[in-house]
């Protein structure tokens, strides 16, 4: 019987790093597992590393113990999204999320969780663009950014028909200002390869055509509470945890504009083609979206090949670009090359 050991050193990380477990639960995370489950999983993983008795595993035997594990552990959609999202690898792209939809549905919530999961660092909220524009403009020459985004109406100049609906042109005119800082953004995040999650309710169904960006994988989605008193109930929440900073009676006052901005959004996400989440079970949410993303870099990255097998061959090749690398780490190395 193999000696049980007590550490395992990942043979093929930088400075051969030993297997963490919390480093591991973050990975099986990004499938849409809890923490708690993907942090089990990750020790049963050390469990049958150590069971085998060899104390330096290259990272591709870790991706292999690890599938087995949750082969026997979990639903198998899981082992799916996670041999996709180990799959891609280093991606030559990076991945740019914009995430829309009203006030008060949960977007910055989990744009936060899909931030930890998917290992992305970089998140901003469009209030806060709008706040940065604010400092650039006076509120004479652009009024409708001094006010939230259900209130813009309130700024308009323009003379409008009697039927035209201003709370959606004053959201609409607002959401095109803010929409220059996201491309300013966008175009940075690209120029940086930096991975990116744009939330809030100025992200628009086809306010951006993906194509334009064809350095970076473009995935928009929607968060919805098709539920009034469920919505409402968010912003008492929100009242809870800001401490009284953001009352509930603000929102409750535009709450009709709230709902009536959501309607808007949810009809171009219809026509726009972009996926709506309901947001009330915040783990399932985020299991949605985890698989809507993970599933559509995945086709765009090998071209629409999603034919059983395909994700061995991209394993296989990740694998080989890693092997080659470290070739050339220790070729580099010996020739005193730097």
């Amino acid at each position: 019987m193999a000696k049980r050991l007590q550490k395992i050193i990942i043979t093929d990380e930088e400075h051969h790093l030993p297997y963490s477990k919390g480093l591991m639960a973050i990975s099986i995370m990004a499938t849409g597992l809890p923490p708690d489950q993907a942090y089990n999983i990750a020790t049963m993983i050390h469990e049958a590393l150590r069971d085998e008795g060899k104390p330096l595993v290259s990272m591709e035997q870790v991706r292999r113990t690890a599938e087995k594990v949750m082969e026997r552990e979990v639903d198998s959609k899981y082992v799916d999204i996670y041999r996709k999202w180990q799959a891609l690898g280093k991606l030559h792209k990076p991945i740019i999320i914009l995430m829309g939809g009203a006030t008060g549905v949960g977007k910055s919530t989990v744009a936060t969780m899909l931030s930890a999961r998917l290992g992305i660092t970089r998140q901003v909220s469009t209030d806060v663009i709008r706040e940065v524009m604010r400092s650039l403009f006076a509120p004479e020459l652009i009024p409708t950014l001094y006010n939230s985004s259900f209130r813009a109406s309130e700024k308009l100049r323009i003379p409008l028909p009697p039927s035209t609906d201003k709370v959606i042109v004053g959201f609409l005119e607002q959401a095109a200002m803010v929409w220059v800082g996201i491309r300013a953004l966008i175009e940075r995040a690209i120029v940086e390869r930096t991975n990116f999650i744009v939330e809030g309710a100025h992200v628009v169904p086809g306010i951006v055509d993906p194509q334009f960006f064809k350095d970076a994988y473009i995935l928009q989605v929607v968060l919805a509470v098709d539920d009034e008193q469920q919505h409402r109930s968010h912003f008492e929440i929100r009242e809870v945890e800001t401490e009284g900073m953001r009352p509930f009676s603000r929102y409750l006052n535009s709450f009709d504009n709230i709902r009536q901005i959501q309607d808007y959004i949810l009809k171009l996400a219809s026509e726009q083609e972009v996926p709506v989440f309901q947001c009330y079970n915040m783990d399932q949410t985020i299991g949605m979206v985890l698989d809507f993303i993970i599933n559509q870099v995945f086709v765009e990255y090998t071209n629409g090949r999603v034919a059983e097998g395909y994700v061995d061959k991209a394993m296989d090749a990740y694998a080989g670009r890693e092997r080659a690398l470290s070739q050339m780490e220790i070729v580099t190395e010996e020739g005193g090359v730097n």
